[in-house]
């Protein structure tokens, strides 16, 4: 009689670790289209830089009120400033200029590819993963699925937009890399990790926002602002803590699965709100995309042990 007792906290961790991934994965999937709307009048460096600076913020101001500090410790420091280039600074920025010529709905496919980089990386540097047939056709799909969407048409003239399609797939790996980087957290409240590198990425990107766009001489429209203070709470703050805190719960891998849960929410956005539209080749690498980082991150059939 005891046995239902003590499975029923593991099904409650299980529901609350699937519906804090499926939070997440509307929170990011909403982020392109509120970078969309934000570099219509803002520049991206700029953009990127008061995305940092808000949401870091707010973290600060939560950890105040929690009665908490941040770690005062040097190494921990650097390594939020290396976790601000790889899960902030660089991607975000490489998100933000890319969606001044390409749709929210395609930059969340794009963009998707960070479990299948996580993996790949994961082999490459620690090997701690072995190279199982479906992992591989995962890694082998996903890849397939991001070609046909950029098309092979636009190998041909190296244009703009290919440049920006391409910005996307390597901010994804960066998010990949900044996956594996976030285990160095673990014992940390999730807010730490948050907050310390969204403040090392905001005093990295506000110099160059400062001598590149000069924002004081700015205009933005009430739109890109509403879209830059939501990305900022709901998109960043709040999305980081639950970020580092399925990390902690879940691992890489399993933290980095919202990919697939955020790209139909990105597209759907995009497409309702945004009037959006996808080519069929397009379609087609989506569902490319989905299946490669769904056999990337199911997890092993336990073997009964004999």
């Amino acid at each position: 009689m005891t046995a239902p007792a003590a499975s029923a906290p593991a099904r409650s961790g299980h529901a609350t670790d699937f519906a804090s991934l499926l939070l997440l994965a509307t929170l990011w999937g909403a982020s392109y289209s509120f970078i969309r709307i934000g570099v219509e009048t803002i520049p991206p460096v700029t953009l990127i830089a008061a995305r940092t600076l808000i949401a870091g913020a707010l973290l600060l101001l939560v950890i105040r009120w929690r009665g908490l500090a941040l770690p005062r410790d040097p190494v921990i420091w650097r390594r939020f400033l290396i976790q601000a280039c790889l899960n902030s600074a660089v991607p975000f920025t490489l998100i933000a200029w890319a969606e001044t010529s390409v749709e929210a709905g395609l930059a969340a496919i794009l963009n998707a590819g960070s479990p299948i980089f996580a993996f790949l990386l994961s082999l490459l540097l620690f090997r701690a993963e072995a190279a199982a047939g479906r992992k591989l056709f995962g890694v082998a799909a996903g890849m397939l699925g991001v070609c046909l969407i950029i098309g092979v048409e636009a190998l041909s003239g190296f244009g703009r937009e290919l440049w920006a399609q391409l910005a996307l797939v390597a901010a994804a790996g960066c998010y990949g890399g900044a996956a594996l980087f976030g285990r160095n957290f673990k014992g940390l409240d999730p807010i730490m990790p948050a907050a310390g590198s969204l403040i090392c990425g905001a005093a990295i990107l506000i110099p160059f926002s400062l001598l590149i766009d000069r924002p004081w001489t700015l205009s933005p429209s009430s739109a890109s602002i509403q879209a830059l203070l939501a990305l900022s709470v709901f998109s960043t703050a709040l999305a980081f803590i639950i970020y580092f805190r399925l990390i902690d719960r879940l691992g890489t891998v399993g933290a980095t699965s919202v990919a697939y849960l955020r790209v139909p929410t990105g597209v759907a956005i995009g497409v309702l709100f945004l009037g959006e539209r996808l080519s069929s080749t397009a379609w087609a690498g989506l569902a490319l995309v989905i299946l490669g980082v769904f056999a990337m991150t199911l997890p092993d059939r336990k073997r009964p042990a004999r």
